[in-house]
């Protein structure tokens, strides 16, 4: 049944050269079928000529960025940096003040957030891996302020630990999104070993989670709707989220890596678990089934829509500007494996077409929408750049 629709699909679209391209590739997991019409593999959307300006290279594995009132970034470097990029493409010197991180691995200095007041109060938030006791690890968030020259981080503190730290390099998460209503979320990995991603399933802990908390204090703000569960707890049942964004309508959305194929977009909402490890579009890298090889699986929420084979996907961004005017509300996607911006048409919360734009550009780790509608993006790489995307004249 799978294959027959994805035949189909690449029947219908055939007279275009993209239709050759990323639907035409075999999914992971043949056998595998969707949910609903539209959960995979959704019609490919014709290419958009981009033009690509290098503001800053010689950036070392940048993963997070936000633009600051007056235009310049905040960028993270992943062994442990964050630096201001000018308007002018100016690269400053590390910024002083930030703990201590574990960059082995996947770890390190991860996302970056500003408050929505920060030309006030100029106050920053930073998820990284933190070293714990033991040679362990967990995901962390702390909170400072940015001195008016920008060289440093003032009243530094640790707002939130995952719990339990383990001893892993891998599947940290994490993304920080303020959600205009006096929360934050934050997004967490379940550490990828079979031993801690149960506790993706386990409502004690916080891997494979998405937690919401005080910004300034770290107090719980979740809503998990179980008497027994940490009340920072959002949602549960995660692999590994590294894209989060607020939707048009200021509704959280978030992206995480699946196995072999498995990738997930999904609408994370309170009290909700989404399956993993127990339900998956994916297989193990070996090719074997995970668990019980189950798609679906009664008190599971669904992916609003997956991939087989994956993208890999880092940052993510809902599109509102003046720039392209026909991507109103569409979702921008950093595809790491993808090496692209992968755009995603929306209507009515459904995907109803996939672009794959400036492929070959890099592994794209965040996308962002700058202030006069252009998109920015960070490649991940050792000698990293943020890259400004407008339309070709």
């Amino acid at each position: 049944m799978y294959r027959s629709a994805f035949m189909a699909l690449a029947i219908l679209t055939a007279g275009g050269a993209a239709a050759q391209g990323f639907n035409q590739a075999p999914p992971n997991a043949p056998d595998q079928t969707p949910a609903f019409d539209g959960q995979t593999r959704a019609p490919v959307l014709s290419d958009t000529p981009l033009s690509r300006q290098v503001i800053a290279d010689g950036l070392d594995h940048p993963w997070g960025m936000a633009q600051m009132p007056d235009g310049a970034w905040l960028v993270t470097e992943k062994p442990g940096r964050l630096r201001i990029i000018a308007a002018d493409g100016s690269l400053g010197e590390p910024i002083a003040g930030l703990p201590k991180v574990d960059a082995r691995g996947q770890g390190g200095l991860l996302d970056v957030a500003i408050a929505n007041d920060f030309a006030e109060t100029r106050r920053v938030w930073v998820s990284f891996a933190q070293p714990r006791e033991g040679g362990k690890t967990a995901t962390a968030v702390a909170t400072g302020i940015l001195s008016a020259d920008g060289r440093q981080l003032q009243e530094m503190n640790v707002i939130w630990q995952q719990q339990p730290a383990w001893k892993s390099t891998k599947h940290y998460g994490s993304r920080l999104v303020l959600d205009g209503e006096g929360g934050l979320f934050v997004t967490t990995g379940e550490r990828s070993d079979p031993e801690p991603r149960v506790y993706a399933q386990n409502v004690r802990a916080t891997l494979g989670k998405v937690v919401r908390i005080d910004p300034i204090s770290g107090a719980a703000m979740g809503d998990p709707g179980v008497a027994e569960a940490l009340p920072e707890i959002w949602s549960w049942g995660h692999r590994n989220i590294q894209g989060a964004a607020l939707g048009p309508q200021g509704e959280l959305w978030t992206i995480e890596h699946g196995p072999k194929g498995g990738d997930e977009l999904n609408r994370p909402q309170a009290g909700r678990n989404y399956g993993w490890p127990r339900v998956t579009y994916g297989v193990e890298y070996s090719g074997q089934p995970v668990g019980e090889g189950v798609t679906q699986l009664e008190g599971t929420e669904q992916p609003v829509y997956y991939w087989d084979p994956v993208i890999a996907p880092g940052g993510m961004a809902f599109y509102e500007g003046e720039m392209f005017s026909d991507w109103q509300g569409d979702l921008l996607i950093g595809g790491l494996r993808a090496g692209a911006v992968v755009r995603l048409q929306m209507q009515d919360g459904r995907v109803t077409g996939e672009a794959r734009h400036v492929q070959g550009i890099g592994r794209v780790r965040d996308v962002a929408v700058a202030d006069d509608g252009a998109i920015m993006v960070l490649t991940d790489a050792a000698n990293g750049a943020l890259i400004r995307l407008t339309p070709s004249k």
